[in-house]
């Protein structure tokens, strides 16, 4: 049966394992992404998720005709999936939108790069297929994130008829960045990201990086600079795209706005309240005892700026000396993308310079860091009740929730030291402490000052940055894009 709402994503919302008799199990997908839709696509009945299989057991599941309930698996081949995702999307767009290059040796696109988008296309050309067979007559498609850039572009192709969105979760390149890529190349990304009815982006900021970088001479066919409509409090921007021999057949008009994603309050709470996350509180507690907590709780992604928080820490213990013996900064640093050699050594120099201060500043009684690499949400959730102050501090994100989960669900009140780096910066900053990213510092001081922060201007910090948390959740979040769609 032919859906009327469908989303596209890399990753889908279940994987399954297999187990020592050839069985199949399923089981939850990971991910602050996975987490956002799949609430949210539960208020949708009948919505299709489209994803990509990501295992051998989830190809194993796609062979043998496994299917769950408003998912649909792609069996991409591995040596084609692996070139999109880590070849292109990971090792190119994700480089480029973060603007995480080595410039002096980075980038190189030769003709290995070549070869690995022309996998990226493919790759996206499976989903532009499968969402094609399985959308009903005018049916609403979200597609998400920069791995299915050309999606909304190879789709329009085959369904002129749909409504389709696409949302990116990262920061959109600036124009200079942007023109890194080889001219074709940034045609043919931007080409696909204009096949959308409407571009949605977590902040201002990254769509109006989208516009200014979006000219003339990057569509295959005549385009009209954007200019804007609604309101104007709405960011809504318009462009329109006049198609030379793609077989559109008419003119049309691609959207361009952002959706602030928030936090689901209720759940988080109700998740950072489970018996399993009251355990890890009650080590966590004891392990700390009554000392101040400093919490971040990051992947070791190169653009979340670990480092230099942890740098800013020991900053703040050599010109405060006043806080050795009285603060614990909870680290927790999960390792991302360790099949890249780059996330690798960035994760392997965390673990280094946290072992550094602790045997700089530590005594028999007080271990200044605990660092934790292991992906444990439970003790995630521990943190975020017990952190006196939250560090979120990267260098570009496209939203970082994380500044929004932890005022949410902390017990004692919180005080945020944000970076203007962060997504999340442009709705938090009022009532966080914020930093350049760069300054370790600036970083240092702003952790002292929330350390010494009076309780009353804590607690009246979080009520307020918790509001302002909650204000777009995943399933408003996802249903405002739905409704512009139809409009």
């Amino acid at each position: 049966m032919a859906s009327q709402v469908l989303v596209a994503a890399n990753r889908g919302p279940l994987s399954y394992a297999i187990d020592a008799e050839g069985g199949l199990s399923a089981r939850r997908g990971g991910g602050g992404l996975v987490s956002g839709l799949s609430a949210a696509l539960a208020e949708q009945p009948g919505a299709l998720w489209i994803c990509a299989a990501l295992s051998e057991a989830d190809r194993e599941a796609v062979r043998r005709g496994v299917a769950e309930p408003g998912v649909r698996m792609l069996d991409i081949d591995p040596t084609v999936y692996d070139a999109a995702y880590n070849g292109i999307a990971n090792s190119v767009l994700w480089f480029t939108h973060h603007h995480l290059y080595d410039i002096p040796r980075e980038p190189v696109f030769d003709a290995e790069f070549r070869r690995r988008w022309d996998a990226y296309v493919a790759y996206n050309e499976a989903f532009a297929r499968a969402l094609a067979q399985e959308a009903a007559e005018g049916a609403r498609v979200l597609v998400q994130d920069y791995h299915l850039a050309l999606v909304p572009g190879q789709l329009r192709e085959l369904r002129p008829d749909l409504r389709i969105g696409h949302f990116t979760h990262t920061p959109w390149a600036s124009r200079e960045f942007m023109a890194m890529l080889p001219d074709d190349i940034r045609s043919q990304l931007v080409w696909g990201m204009l096949g959308a009815d409407r571009l949605g982006f977590h902040t201002w900021e990254w769509a109006a990086n989208f516009i200014t970088g979006a000219t003339r001479e990057d569509a295959r066919g005549i385009a009209e600079a954007f200019f804007p409509t609604g309101t104007p409090e709405r960011g809504v921007w318009q462009r329109r795209t006049v198609p030379d021999g793609c077989g559109l057949g008419k003119q049309r008009f691609t959207e361009v706005t952002y959706y602030p994603l928030g936090v689901d309050a209720d759940e988080l709470r109700a998740l950072a309240h489970r018996p399993e996350v009251d355990e890890k509180l009650a080590q966590l507690r004891a392990e700390v005892g009554g000392l101040k907590t400093i919490a971040r709780v990051d992947r070791t992604e190169l653009s979340k700026n670990v480092l230099r928080g942890l740098l800013a820490y020991r900053e703040l213990l050599t010109v405060h000396p006043e806080w050795r013996g009285r603060v614990v900064h909870l680290a927790s640093a999960y390792p991302s993308r360790q099949d890249l050699a780059v996330y690798r050594a960035y994760t392997e120099s965390v673990r280094e310079l946290a072992a550094e201060i602790n045997e700089e500043f530590g005594m028999a009684d007080w271990k200044p860091v605990l660092v934790s690499v292991q992906d444990d949400f439970a003790r995630s959730l521990a943190v975020y009740r017990m952190a006196d102050v939250a560090l979120v501090n990267p260098v570009r994100d496209g939203m970082n929730l994380v500044a929004k989960e932890i005022p949410v669900v902390s017990e004692a009140g919180c005080v945020l030291v944000l970076s203007t780096g962060a997504g999340a910066y442009a709705e938090l900053r009022q009532d966080a402490l914020t930093v350049n990213p760069y300054d370790v510092s600036a970083t240092a001081e702003a952790l002292h000052a929330a350390l010494a922060m009076p309780a009353a201007e804590r607690a009246e910090r979080t009520e307020r940055l918790a509001a302002a948390a909650t204000a777009l959740p995943p399933a408003q979040w996802l249903a405002a894009q739905l409704t512009d769609l139809l409009a």
